[in-house]
């Protein structure tokens, strides 16, 4: 590349992978461990550290730090690694730790937009085209599914889960896995339903709608421990890809679905069960 585009300010410390058309404004340090891939821009005084690697076109800006030691006291030096996907938009003083745990990644996705002062944590998991408005903030080991937006200045605590096409609103405080495909907001955190207005304007058709309809109700309003709800959900909702996957999210929750701590926790008879599934059939 030009050296052109590199102001005679930055620093890049030499072993830096630098592709093609990349532009590094003034005051900028790469360091020397880092793969900047073709047309990224770093803005001006943005610090990138670490085992990084930051695909094509995304931009940087001001301020921003990636790839900096985590934020925990269990790290002791291992080699451990930020990759950020295609087309990003990192904000004005974003944070981007790396990870821990040798070999461990942080992980960003496609086209994402983490706006000005938000926080990714260490062994985080951010999907494709996710959007984290001002100031929301990822503790260690989240997972942020494709499509999920969080809004301003929002926790989410350790080991959380966001799935695909949730909005979460800002000034929540997110403690336990939010179901793909729904819209809540509050601390404590209230669950609004499924993201409706999202999902129409992704495309989902009326008929995944109204099938993911149903599982919500049924999670959510039945009043069945949750594997129960999964179970009946299975035997009475049309299966399709949507639906199967707000089943696996769910199964494989290790921190609780949020909202759930209210569902009924007694053991459902056989013939309550039944009973149930009959009436679900007709109305839900």
């Amino acid at each position: 590349m030009s050296r052109s585009n590199i102001h005679p300010s930055a620093i890049v410390e030499p072993g830096a992978k630098i592709g093609d058309n990349v532009t590094i404004e003034a005051y900028a340090v790469v360091k020397a461990t880092v793969t900047l891939h073709d047309n990224v821009v770093v803005k001006s005084h943005a610090y990138i550290d670490g085992n990084t690697t930051v695909g094509e076109g995304t931009v940087i800006w001001p301020s921003a730090s990636i790839g900096t030691k985590p934020q925990d006291l269990k790290y002791k030096g291992e080699t451990t690694y930020v990759v950020i996907g295609k087309n990003c938009e990192i904000r004005e003083f974003v944070t981007i730790n790396s990870s821990c745990q040798e070999n461990s990644v942080v992980r960003i996705g496609d086209q994402c937009l983490i706006m000005a002062y938000c926080h990714v944590a260490h062994n985080c998991e951010i999907g494709n085209r996710v959007i984290m408005a001002n100031g929301a903030m990822l503790a260690g080991h989240v997972t942020v599914e494709d499509f999920a937006i969080i809004g301003g200045m929002t926790p989410v605590h350790q080991f959380s889960r966001i799935g695909h096409h949730a909005m979460v609103g800002g000034l929540s405080r997110i403690t336990h896995d939010v179901p793909p495909y729904t819209i809540g907001a509050g601390s404590p955190y209230k669950l609004g339903g499924l993201n409706l207005v999202g999902l129409k304007r992704h495309g989902f058709p009326l008929e995944i709608r109204k099938s993911l309809s149903k599982a919500f109700k049924i999670t959510y309003r039945s009043g069945l421990r949750l594997s129960e709800a999964l179970d009946l959900i299975e035997s009475v909702v049309e299966p399709n890809p949507h639906v199967q996957h707000w089943i696996r999210f769910c199964r494989s929750s290790q921190r609780g679905l949020i909202g759930c701590q209210g569902v009924s926790s007694h053991s459902t008879s056989e013939e309550e069960y039944d009973e149930l599934e009959e009436m679900l059939e007709e109305r839900v």
